[in-house]
């Protein structure tokens, strides 16, 4: 099921998984950075933030976070727990993200994924994502997908 993240109770789990998943394939952050760590909730807190998980109370075992602005719809993070990746998750996120977008007029979707991540970048390719652009200093891929 998807429902919102609840702050008090799902942080814990998704900082952690944002900790051993996503921040070491990138290039600019460390897991053992500090500062990062500590702005996590407030980057959570503005935008979207929504979880996948088996009940209404049960840890998160999908997270994804995005901004929808000026006829764009801009992913920040999307994450699954390592024992449940190939099950959809991160795509079924993604869809309702894209559903939302769509609602409120978005156009298109973009999103930045790390060189390091190879797995990301092909789910986003199959997902219809186009990259238009490599960012050498961040070592990572720009790519966008037309949400008509």
């Amino acid at each position: 099921m998807i429902r919102a993240r609840r702050a008090r109770t799902d942080d814990q789990e998704i900082i952690r998984l944002i900790k051993q998943e996503l921040i070491p394939l990138s290039y600019t952050a460390s897991p053992r950075d500090a500062q990062t760590i500590r702005e996590l909730p407030k980057r959570m807190n503005d935008g979207i933030s929504l979880v996948y998980s088996r009940t209404k109370r049960s840890q998160p075992l999908g997270y994804i976070h995005y901004y929808i602005r000026d006829g764009l719809l801009l992913y920040d993070m999307l994450v699954v727990h390592p024992q449940h990746r190939g099950k959809k998750i991160g795509t079924t996120l993604m869809t309702q993200a894209e559903t939302q977008a769509r609602e409120q007029g978005a156009t298109i979707a973009r999103l930045f994924v790390d060189h390091g991540n190879p797995r990301a970048q092909r789910l986003y390719a199959k997902l219809g994502f186009q990259t238009v652009r490599f960012y050498q200093e961040l070592r990572c891929y720009e790519m966008l997908k037309p949400l008509a």
